[in-house]
């Protein structure tokens, strides 16, 4: 009997699912000589020709001029009646950028129709929003329309915290062959925690990390804070816990621009903010048993025992962030976490413990390492709070 074309497209994603994930090109493989952080800037929008030369000559003037110059063409906007973008009259001033500045231009796509604009006017990098990472089928109308293309795609968060919606993106690219690949963590929505705009949960981005060995991590402070009070801090925690690069949006009159005007910053500030980043790499019985009494404080015993160790251990990594920080690493360093996983997995597998509980074990102790490393960065850190 014939497989169904279904299944055997699902059989060949299945089996090709950790292929793909290791195939891709980071940035500094772009052909766009992009090398360490990489540092994207440029207006929420795209408003004027005026607007974007002299965001451009200002970035010049300071001497601040980024990997790659980014503007918002077509923008999502909650309700209708707000500005939504300049539409392709703004591709067509990004050779305005390539004038002055000679870098890449990146922008924002929601649709076929915008991939098939933005690759007519040779826009270099592409980026999916937030608000298209959620959903699937969007997801899969660009990556169809880029079949064939050869182009870098990067892909934000969606906007809820789902691990599994933001590298089923990356992967939906991947399959139709695009390999120049990055993500970008620009927070999640959260109605209750009034400190961002979007909140950070930091851990999303480091997971995302551990499922896609190198998938590298590009941080959208503008979009977290929601304010330019808050770009620095929260710049420096995401390269303290080893993201890769920052897109921070620039303009050259921030309080007068169309979209999210509070939380963009001038070239000038632009700059004396990457100045300051140091850049690093039940059913209890009332009256148990003597036996069970006795086993109990056996295992009483034992557990002051693993939390003497644990405390040990913890201190051994606080040794491990003091030396990081005298010595500008990242708090993540993949390769030791890739070996720490495997090897204590297999051990405690030889100990009769079962994968599954190593694994989520190794997880949580993980996790309270690196918040302790990079607290202590945090604390070192030369930022105004």
């Amino acid at each position: 009997m014939q497989k169904s074309p279904i299944r055997q497209n699902r059989a060949f994603l299945f089996s090709n699912q950790f292929k793909l994930m290791e195939n891709h090109l980071q940035t500094k493989d772009w052909g766009l000589g992009l090398k360490g952080h990489v540092i994207i800037a440029g207006p929420c929008s795209a408003e004027t020709p005026e607007q974007i030369e002299r965001v451009c000559l200002d970035m010049k003037n300071e001497n601040m001029i980024p990997n790659l110059f980014r503007a918002g063409i077509w923008k999502p906007r909650t309700r209708p009646g707000s500005f939504e973008g300049i539409g392709e009259d703004g591709l067509k001033w990004m050779e305005i950028v390539r004038h002055h500045l000679n870098i890449p231009i990146t922008t924002e796509v929601g649709n076929a129709a915008h991939v098939e604009l933005a690759l007519k006017h040779n826009v270099d990098v592409l980026w999916i929003g937030a608000r298209t990472t959620v959903n699937p089928f969007a997801v899969q109308e660009i990556a169809d329309a880029l079949k064939g293309v050869d182009i870098p795609v990067m892909v934000k968060n969606p906007m809820n915290p789902d691990l599994q919606l933001w590298l089923g993106a990356l992967e939906r690219l991947q399959t139709v062959g695009i390999n120049k690949l990055a993500a970008i963590h620009r927070g999640f929505s959260d109605s209750y925690d009034k400190r961002f705009r979007n909140k950070p949960n930091w851990s999303m981005p480091i997971h995302l990390k551990r499922e896609w060995k190198g998938m590298e991590v590009i941080n959208d402070p503008s979009h977290i804070v929601g304010n330019r009070a808050g770009i620095l801090e929260t710049s420096q925690r995401a390269i303290n816990f080893g993201l890769d690069g920052l897109m921070i949006e620039t303009h050259h009159d921030p309080d007068n621009a169309w979209s999210d005007a509070k939380q963009q910053v001038t070239p000038a500030t632009l700059k004396q903010i990457l100045s300051q980043i140091d850049f690093k790499s039940t059913g209890e019985s009332e009256n148990p048993s003597e036996r069970l009494n006795d086993l109990r404080q056996a295992v009483d015993h034992l557990d002051d025992q693993l939390l003497d160790l644990l405390q040990e251990r913890f201190s051994m990594i606080d040794q491990i962030g003091a030396y990081k920080r005298e010595n500008h690493l990242t708090v993540f360093q993949s390769d030791r976490w890739k070996y720490v996983m495997e090897s204590r997995t297999q051990k405690g597998v030889q100990k009769n413990l079962s994968e599954k509980f190593m694994k989520e074990l190794l997880y949580c102790i993980h996790e309270e390492s690196v918040k302790r490393q990079e607290k202590q960065l945090r604390e070192a850190d030369p930022v105004k709070r």
